[in-house]
């Protein structure tokens, strides 16, 4: 079976940047990474990480393409994941991040399953539309998102280290 994306460039403007891809269910999410990567023209050399989500676009649990954590703690692994256990007709959704630095961010919408094609070669590109900006956007914060911050510290004296109990000159 194919599954058919849509990649939505989450560009906070009235222009639509995406891109239509055809996929294996079979492949992995490193390989869906690679064609969102060329689709969009980027080389692909930078860290990118898929984020489960839910119909609301809410992040998820993380799937990375390197393993960067330290000790005990697991982390899935796009090489290991196949697109059809983390992506169904029921779970459509997911966020897709390259380059950390630059935060490119991407609503990953699969849209259709469909029979393959014969003497077609997958993953295809199906449709562009719009061109990527030269830069990524600079996330605006709302004042909305700056009282959450502030209910966040709420309580928190970071002016007052004379409570906290540590030794200044522990070195």
């Amino acid at each position: 079976m194919i599954y058919r994306f849509r990649i939505l460039f989450d560009n906070d403007t009235d222009e639509d940047i995406f891109r239509d891809i055809e996929i294996r269910k079979t492949d992995t999410l490193e390989d869906l990474h690679n064609t969102i990567t060329q689709s969009f023209g980027f080389d692909g050399s930078e860290m990118a990480s898929f984020y489960l989500s839910d119909d609301d676009w809410n992040q998820g649990q993380e799937i990375s393409l390197f393993n960067l954590s330290e000790g005990l703690d697991t982390v899935a692994l796009m090489s290991k994941t196949v697109i059809d256990t983390v992506v169904d007709i029921e779970r459509t959704k997911l966020i897709y991040v390259y380059d950390f630095l630059s935060m490119w961010t991407f609503l990953v919408e699969l849209g259709e399953i469909v029979e393959e094609a014969e003497g077609t070669d997958y993953p295809n590109l199906m449709y562009v539309h719009g061109h990527i900006p030269d830069e990524a956007p600079v996330k605006e914060f709302s004042a909305d998102d700056i009282d959450n911050l502030d209910d966040f510290n709420e309580g928190i004296d970071v002016d007052g280290y004379d409570n906290l109990d540590f030794d200044e000159n522990w070195n």
